[in-house]
């Protein structure tokens, strides 16, 4: 016998600030290999069609159905009601601009964040169309692959605790964009200039060690050894700059 699912999710459109926010109930009968996603389409169909949420692709590569489940943000396609108790809560991703009900503005965030660690590959080299790519390791293009896996979900950021209190704070999502570039030896920039972008507060500096971002990652990206890796280096090249610095008095 199928159990009786009891939903309660979010309600807010913030284009009609007259309407306070609440927690909508929902009622639904739980089937074989329901997911989050096949459920809220379900109430969405069956029950409201002003509830709001978002998704593309149901299979966890878009990473739009981002949302905090039982107080856990996670991808609503890749999360089955059967792993979860009878009564189920649904939240908005939080660090993220509000949209309305469970959607929220993931690519304003990430605009800025990719505009501020440079996320292009920096080179003095002239494009040449008609040229082959440059070889590179196959060990050292899978390390890069690895890093690229990102779906730009933003869970990670819901997840983290600096960035939850401070918004200029580039999440472990961009500082594993920077150890990406790292990596890649067609990007030409010095550590000096990887440490004016991250080395401070606002990047590895401002990371708590939480290391929720890892936890709740959908595609299960190895962001504790980057950070590990980012707050050695840039500490290295501040020790170096100091030194620097005593030797040319």
């Amino acid at each position: 016998m199928s159990r009786i699912l009891t939903f309660n999710i979010f309600r807010y459109n913030p284009q009609d600030p007259g309407t306070p926010p609440r927690m909508d109930r929902f009622m639904l009968d739980e089937t074989d290999r329901m997911t989050l996603f096949i459920a809220l389409n379900r109430i969405r169909e069956e029950q409201d069609p002003s509830l709001m949420f978002d998704f593309c692709c149901r299979a966890g590569i878009c990473g739009a159905c981002g949302m905090v489940i039982n107080g856990r943000p996670g991808l609503a396609c890749h999360t089955k009601t059967k792993d979860l108790p009878e009564a189920i809560t649904l939240m908005p991703l939080p660090a993220f601009k509000l949209v309305g009900d469970l959607s929220v503005d993931t690519g304003t965030w990430f605009r800025e964040m990719y505009q501020k660690v440079e996320s292009w590959v920096h080179t003095s080299k002239e494009f040449d169309p008609t040229a082959l790519e440059e070889r590179m390791d196959n060990g050292l293009a899978e390390e890069i692959y690895e890093l690229e896996r990102c779906i730009e979900c933003g869970c990670c950021v819901a997840a983290c605790g600096t960035a939850l209190i401070r918004p200029d704070f580039l999440g472990a999502v961009g500082l594993n964009r920077i150890a990406r570039f790292i990596l890649d030896p067609r990007d030409e920039r010095t550590d000096k200039e990887y440490f004016e972008i991250v080395g401070n507060d606002q990047g590895i500096f401002g990371c708590m060690g939480l290391l929720g971002c890892e936890d709740v990652c959908p595609k299960g990206l190895p962001l504790q050894d980057q950070l590990g890796m980012l707050r050695r280096k840039m500490a290295f090249t501040a020790l170096k700059g100091i030194v620097g610095k005593h030797k040319h008095k």
